[in-house]
C-alpha cells in the first residue's frame, strides 16, 4: 500500500482503542487490506457528530460487506474499496446496497488504490455512489471532512424520511376518521340543507 495514505502520528494511539459510543454513527470499512481497518479507525475514532461517536464494522470480502449490509440496515456511511477478490468486488457491493438491499440511504464512498481498475467517470455514471476518492489523496483531514459531510447527508435523508412518515401517519388517520364519520356527516350536511331551504320558504 502506499505510504500516503498511512496517516500521521500512528504510534501515539492505540488502533484498538474504542472510543465509539454504543449508539454511533455506524460506519462499514470494506477493504481487504487489514492495515486500511486500523489506518481509518485511527483518523476517525474521535469524531463526534450531534452529540454521536462512530460504530465500526469491518469486512474483508465482498461476501463479508453483504452479510453485514443484511443484518444492519442503518448502516450510514460505507467506505468501500473497489478492487478486492476480484477487480469489480467493490462495485458489485455498491449493486448489492442499492438494488438488493434496497438501501438509498447509506452513503457509498468509494476509495481505490487503483484508478484504472474503475475510472471515476464511469464509476461515478454506471453506480449509485456518493465520492469517489483515491487512496493516494486520503489523509486524515480529508478523510475526516468526507466523512462528516456524509453524516450530514445522511441525517438529512433521515429527516426527511421522518417528516414523510409523520405526514402519511397524519393522512392515514384522517382518512380513516372520515371514513368512519362519513354517515354522520353526511346526514348533518343534509339536515342543514334542509333547514336553509326551509327558512327560505
Amino acid at each position: 500500500m502506499s505510504n500516503d495514505f498511512i496517516f500521521a502520528d500512528e504510534d501515539e494511539h492505540d488502533v484498538d482503542a474504542d472510543l465509539t459510543e454504543e449508539n454511533g454513527w455506524k460506519v462499514l470499512i470494506v477493504d481487504d487490506e487489514r492495515e486500511v481497518h486500523a489506518v481509518t479507525r485511527l483518523a476517525l475514532m474521535d469524531l463526534v457528530f450531534e452529540g454521536r461517536g462512530l460504530k465500526f464494522f469491518s469486512a474483508h470480502s465482498r461476501e463479508e460487506a453483504q452479510k453485514l449490509i443484511d443484518e444492519h440496515d442503518d448502516i450510514a456511511i460505507v467506505l468501500l474499496d473497489v478492487v478486492m477478490e476480484t477487480d469489480d468486488a467493490g462495485l458489485k457491493v455498491a449493486q448489492y446496497i442499492r438494488e438488493q438491499a434496497d438501501n438509498h440511504a447509506a452513503r457509498i464512498v468509494l476509495r481505490t488504490g487503483q484508478p484504472g481498475q474503475a475510472p471515476e467517470r464511469s464509476v461515478v455514471m454506471n453506480y449509485d455512489i456518493n465520492d469517489y476518492k483515491a487512496k493516494t489523496e486520503l489523509t486524515a483531514q480529508k478523510l475526516f471532512t468526507c466523512v462528516m459531510s456524509a453524516l450530514r447527508s445522511y441525517r438529512d435523508i433521515l429527516r426527511v424520511a421522518d417528516e414523510r412518515d409523520r405526514l402519511e401517519h397524519e393522512l392515514s388517520f384522517y382518512q380513516n376518521w372520515l371514513r368512519e364519520h362519513q354517515p354522520q356527516l353526511r346526514q348533518q350536511i343534509a339536515v342543514a340543507y334542509q333547514r336553509l331551504i326551509d327558512n327560505n320558504d
